[in-house]
């Protein structure tokens, strides 16, 4: 396995894909002119944020657990530190154009857009779960990409980061609404995927993996659906309303009424039952969701 290439400045990103560095915190690429070819097995982490698009079908990447091909028309968002692999080998066609933009979270401290970044749930994702965008939706982050590189190419002044970073957010909330989109129009999967999930906990409620294993981790549900944590997440809460954890919570304190009820365990027995370490967290969560201690709710029904 070949070693990984760190990417630890704005600057090694441009040296990488043989481009001109114009600010120390932020890059964008234009792939149509950049040279791209990128050895197969080669391995790269960054130390700052990537989105990228293109136009055709690219290197078959392997990022997360699955491998995925870069098809036409997609785009990604990869977090830092995150291990991107090609396996395969650019095609070069006349027409390919495409762009990448790269920010380095120090561009982001002190501002607004730096305390939410961890609202962007989709940097998260796995490449699998690319973004699909329309025609329209291209040109709309197209031209979000294009002020970007128009005031990198003016001298850095006092307003040079506020502009910068205000397009940035401004891309990155398209993104956020063309993501909603997409979770519309995936309707009939995310509903089976609803389902899947609904029996995955029934079953694990059900099952003796409570005892050997403890409690359901939104991990564990993500991994048997197939999916990246925080795009289940996301998606379980645009069709239900509640997200993953709090499907998972719904139904320990579904399983802690009725045990709380049908028994005359103490709270402590009850709390190990259900695969809790520490009865004071059973507890608190139960008040929480409930707004009923679990001695108050016993005795109350």
């Amino acid at each position: 396995m070949k070693p990984i290439i760190q990417l630890h400045h704005i600057s090694d990103i441009n040296n990488f894909v043989k481009s001109k560095t114009n600010h120390p915190l932020v890059a964008v690429v234009d792939f149509s002119k950049a040279d791209d070819y990128i050895e197969e097995g080669t391995r790269i982490s960054a130390d700052f944020y990537t989105i990228m698009f293109k136009n055709y079908c690219a290197n078959k990447l392997r990022y997360g657990r699955q491998s995925y091909d870069f098809q036409e028309g997609n785009l990604i968002c990869i977090a830092p530190k995150q291990v991107l692999t090609m396996d395969n080998e650019i095609e070069k066609r006349d027409d390919m154009m495409g762009w990448g933009l790269f920010f380095h979270p120090d561009l982001l401290r002190g501002t607004s857009l730096g305390d939410k970044m961890s609202e962007y749930t989709f940097f998260s994702y796995d490449v699998t779960e690319a973004l699909h965008l329309s025609d329209k939706e291209k040109q709309i982050l197209h031209d979000c990409i294009q002020k970007i590189e128009i005031e990198l190419q003016e001298n850095i002044d006092n307003h040079s980061q506020n502009l910068i970073v205000t397009n940035i957010e401004l891309l990155l909330n398209y993104c956020s609404r063309y993501y909603g989109r997409q979770f519309i129009t995936r309707k009939n999967s995310n509903s089976n995927t609803i389902i899947q999930i609904e029996n995955l906990l029934k079953m694990y409620f059900k099952s003796d993996k409570l005892k050997e294993t403890g409690l359901p981790t939104v991990k564990y549900l993500a991994d048997k659906v197939h999916l990246s944590p925080s795009y289940l997440s996301d998606l379980l809460k645009k069709e239900t309303g509640m997200n993953a954890q709090d499907h998972i919570h719904y139904y320990i304190i579904e399983e802690a009424k009725n045990a709380l009820l049908n028994s005359d365990h103490s709270i402590s027995e009850v709390a190990y039952s259900l695969g809790f370490e520490y009865p004071q967290y059973f507890s608190k969560l139960f008040k929480q969701k409930t707004g009923q201690t679990p001695i108050e709710y016993r005795s109350l029904n």
